[in-house]
């Protein structure tokens, strides 16, 4: 987690992830990659900032130029806030939609984590128009932590992590167990059973015995069998009933139609659940 991406659009929530991406960067001794995504107004081209055109010839130069201006001041009253202080901050400004160019800038700069804000979204605009956080939980490569509120100090000692512990989540949870030994968490293993899908007590323990026997966990682990009437409720509920400081789990990274008929219970988290969610690609 040496290098951190932090898309931002200035907002409160986007400062709440920059706080915690600060204190990741500062535990770790790595630096933070700020990236603010410039859309252009519709009435303004790509061409119009192109270095081959003339001077004057389009009428959205200095507009653009101004939005950019604009985006200087605003980052630097930001590199100069006090729990910025001592770390390497890398600033950029990108002309793209916000999901392609945070996709894109990770890659590029071979960024370890994201690290999102995110005020969550529930009813139409949830199923209908959704959020960049959500496209690139859905997407990314690298692990994706969401912040939903203002944390304080982040430390999380109890993390839950809920699986289906099946052989694909083997990988990922390497990147797992890295991330709960950064903060010496106690990691909480949960099988969520549901009416859909059930597994006997016993049966269920050893999955999770057997997937988890040689990992080194500096905090240790413990785990755990949720009955519940959905994965989602389930993660939530348990969530709750250990006063958990995280929560993490695998995204397929389903797209188009079968991202639509299947759904995605780490977006579902990402929008509902009021503690910090941390997602591993499969």
């Amino acid at each position: 987690m040496k290098r951190i991406l932090v898309p931002t659009d200035f907002s409160d929530h986007a400062e709440y992830a920059l706080k915690v991406a600060a204190q990741i960067a500062r535990k770790n001794n790595g630096e933070i990659y700020l990236l603010h995504m410039l859309e252009l107004p519709n009435h303004i081209s790509d061409d119009g900032i192109g270095e081959s055109n003339a001077v004057g010839r389009s009428a959205g130069v200095p507009e653009v130029m101004f939005f950019m201006e604009k985006t200087r001041e605003r980052f630097q009253d930001l590199l100069n806030e006090p729990y910025l202080e001592g770390l390497t901050v890398i600033e950029a400004i990108q002309f793209d939609k916000a999901f392609d160019g945070i996709i894109a800038h990770s890659k590029k700069h071979d960024i370890d984590l994201v690290v999102m804000g995110s005020h969550g979204a529930s009813g139409f605009r949830e199923m209908f128009i959704g959020s960049n956080t959500e496209k690139v939980v859905r997407t990314s490569d690298i692990p994706v932590l969401v912040i939903k509120k203002e944390e304080g100090e982040f430390a999380p000692q109890n993390f839950v992590f809920a699986s289906d512990f099946s052989d694909e989540i083997k990988k990922p949870f390497k990147d797992v167990v890295s991330f709960a030994n950064l903060f010496n968490a106690n990691l909480h293993l949960v099988f969520v059973n549901t009416p859909n899908d059930f597994k006997s007590t016993h049966a269920a323990e050893k999955l999770i015995h057997d997937f988890a026997a040689n990992a080194n966990l500096t905090g240790g682990y413990s785990t755990h069998i949720y009955n519940d009437i959905n994965v989602e409720k389930g993660i939530l509920h348990f969530a709750n009933s250990v006063n958990a400081d995280l929560i993490g789990m695998c995204t397929h990274g389903r797209k188009g139609l079968a991202h639509f008929f299947n759904g995605s219970i780490s977006e579902d988290l990402v929008n509902h659940a009021v503690r910090p969610v941390v997602t591993f690609k499969i």
